[in-house]
């Protein structure tokens, strides 16, 4: 098994949510983040006056899938949240040891 991470611009949450569905992988964990890489984050101008805002708004999203699952999921995920302009995220992926489903007490990859 695997976990998934991705971190991607908030508007991308929806059409993520729906393409992964329609490909067979609705469950995902959504966390509001804020953060910057080489982006840096963003001057910004209101009423007249400049600022810079240090942190940007993204979303984390997480899923656990089975090790036969993982490209698609990466490819779908690639592939709508992609725009090619600094800022698109990150794709993290790291191995789960074990999972537990806790109402029937399956573990592994029935638990998912």
């Amino acid at each position: 098994m695997k976990r998934i991470e991705a971190i991607v611009r908030p508007e991308k949450l929806e059409p993520l949510r729906h393409h992964l569905s329609e490909v067979g992988y609705p469950g995902m964990m959504v966390t509001r983040i804020e953060g910057h890489g080489k982006q840096r984050g963003m001057e910004q101008q209101w009423k007249g006056a400049r600022y810079q805002t240090h942190f940007l708004p993204k979303l984390r999203i997480e899923i656990i899938a089975a090790d036969r699952a993982v490209k698609k999921i990466i490819a779908t995920i690639m592939d709508v949240c992609r725009s090619g302009s600094v800022g698109d995220g990150k794709i993290f992926v790291s191995p789960v040891e074990q999972a537990y489903r806790i109402r029937t007490q399956e573990k592994g990859p029935k638990a998912l």
